[in-house]
């Protein structure tokens, strides 16, 4: 009697959708429609392109900013996901934030949601930053520098190096602003010393503080001003 086996090959996800509905087709009619495996696999490429972008996605929880801190090492760590594949990842969040980068001279801060935006991509940030941005009278930004990396407390925070760089840009007055890994935005006894250190040098040197900016996660952040905690 002559047996027959039946394969068990898994069909790949994208042989099983009709033309319209491959990632490909979708992404080119419209991308803002698409989920995130869509996008992804488009990226990807490959006839396992679908089943690839939600392992990436699954790895990282579904989180876009864990995905780009993440090395290329990292991402050929995931099942399917080879260098060149992970390259590709790595070269589109690059180039997507270049692309939403405005040069700084164009930039003027009139609020704290302003300097927070500017400061928006240290709440991907996993050790804290300090970071500086320096303004001229009209609250231009001359750029901006992080200062510091790692913990940002009032015995480790040198007032001079933070200044250093506003003296060089001929800053009238600056912002800071430093990240919490811990997610919580709500300042510190710390950063408020810190703050008052740096807003009591900063009338020495007639270069005003105007706020500290505290970055947590997920665009949540706080203004040490707006809490009444600069004085």
């Amino acid at each position: 009697m002559q047996t027959t086996f039946m394969s068990t090959a898994i069909v790949p996800k994208l042989k099983l959708l009709a033309v319209r509905e491959t990632p490909v087709y979708r992404v080119a009619a419209d991308p803002s429609i698409c989920t995130n495996v869509e996008l992804l696999s488009a990226m990807i490429g490959g006839p396992k392109q679908i089943e690839i972008a939600e392992a990436v996605l699954a790895y990282f929880s579904g989180d876009l900013h864990l995905m780009y801190q993440a090395s290329v090492g990292e991402l050929v760590s995931i099942p399917g996901v080879g260098e060149s594949t992970a390259a590709r990842l790595r070269s589109a969040f690059v180039l997507a934030c270049q692309l939403s980068t405005t040069p700084l001279d164009r930039i003027e801060i009139n609020s704290p949601a302003d300097a927070a935006a500017l400061c928006s991509d240290m709440s991907t940030f996993d050790v804290e930053h300090l970071r500086l941005i320096a303004l001229n009278a009209k609250n231009k930004v001359l750029g901006m520098v992080d200062v510091y990396k790692g913990s940002v407390n009032s015995s480790q925070v040198r007032v001079g190096e933070v200044f250093r760089y506003a003296i060089q840009r001929n800053a009238s007055s600056v912002i800071c602003a430093h990240n919490h890994p811990s997610s919580d935005s709500s300042p510190s006894p710390d950063d408020v010393a810190v703050t008052r250190a740096l807003k009591q040098a900063g009338k020495l040197l007639e270069i005003d503080l105007l706020d500290h900016i505290i970055i947590g996660h997920n665009n949540h952040w706080t203004s040490i001003k707006e809490k009444g905690l600069m004085n």
